[in-house]
């Protein structure tokens, strides 16, 4: 019989301490009562009653909308300076370059969301744009700082790969351009997917960065729920938190099955290269038996 190790004990009780929460969350919105610390039955009127609040839906909206884009241009902006510190190994102002890339994953929210807003701020006077501060101005700050986290792991892969590939790719006649859209773009692709589920869900939580950049008629989820905790939890919250975990375990679930699938192929593949390969080696000494035969 196994002992029950203290491991064992640590790993179960921090996997408690991180899900058991988001399943009571889970429960009490299908609870019938005003009150949520107060068990009043089984219902899903909360989750109907999300039609009728146009207030908290257009602020899920607005962030799901946000974090798109925000997820889009962090992956392109983060792949782009990721290329630049891996493959660009000497230039000046490299060491800057690179602190520059990664501050904002040291720097204080609070201070990056004073930052840009004092700069918008500069350039409302300055140049008349932004006008005001809205959706436009949120994903500009959401992008600055989930670009960080896209080029750490981006750069990571891009430092795994092996070079010899694309050199050959380019001995071949191809252009630096194709060989990096069509080599090394499908190489990094899971990295790429990363860094995009992660910006997203970075955007999606922020609070603290929407909440110095936002302005009347922007207020995303994150705020609206702060706001309303303040003068206590609706059902209507957890309901929404609900589904927002729904979503995320059924896209974290597609996911992982695509990319099993992907991998499987790819083991398959070379499986199947290794057996040819090695079948093509029996055949060549019986090709070369045969005319020594003939001759005798």
């Amino acid at each position: 019989m196994k002992r029950f190790s203290f491991s064992k004990l640590m790993l179960i009780l921090g996997l408690l301490f991180i899900y058991l929460p988001m399943l009571i969350l889970v429960i009490y919105s299908f609870n019938a009562s005003k009150l949520v610390t107060v068990w009043g039955g089984w219902s899903v009127k909360w989750y109907v009653g999300l039609l009728d609040n146009t207030q908290l839906m257009g602020s899920v909206m607005r962030s799901l909308e946000i974090a798109c884009y925000t997820a889009i241009a962090a992956v392109a902006l983060g792949t782009l300076a990721a290329f630049v510190l891996t493959r660009v190994t000497r230039f000046k102002g490299r060491t800057l370059f690179g602190g520059l890339v990664t501050a904002p994953l040291v720097m204080p929210e609070v201070i990056t969301g004073l930052s840009l807003l004092l700069l918008f701020v500069a350039m409302a006077q300055m140049i008349g744009w932004p006008q005001e501060r809205g959706i436009v101005t949120i994903w500009i700050a959401h992008t600055t700082f989930c670009a960080a986290y896209v080029a750490v792991v981006v750069s990571a892969r891009l430092r795994e790969l092996d070079l010899s590939i694309e050199e050959a790719a380019m001995d071949l006649g191809a252009r630096p351009w194709k060989v990096f859209f069509l080599i090394t773009i499908p190489m990094i692709a899971p990295s790429l997917a990363a860094g995009g589920m992660m910006s997203f869900a970075l955007s999606l939580d922020d609070l603290v960065l929407a909440s110095f950049v936002s302005g009347p008629g922007s207020t995303t989820l994150p705020m609206e729920v702060f706001s309303a905790v303040r003068l206590g939890v609706k059902p209507e919250i957890n309901a929404v938190a609900s589904l927002i975990l729904l979503s995320v375990s059924i896209v974290t679930f597609l996911v992982w099955y695509f990319t099993r699938r992907a991998e499987e192929r790819r083991k398959r593949a070379i499986q199947q290269a290794i057996e040819e390969s090695a079948a093509d080696s029996w055949k060549q000494p019986d090709a070369r038996r045969a005319p020594a035969a003939v001759s005798a």
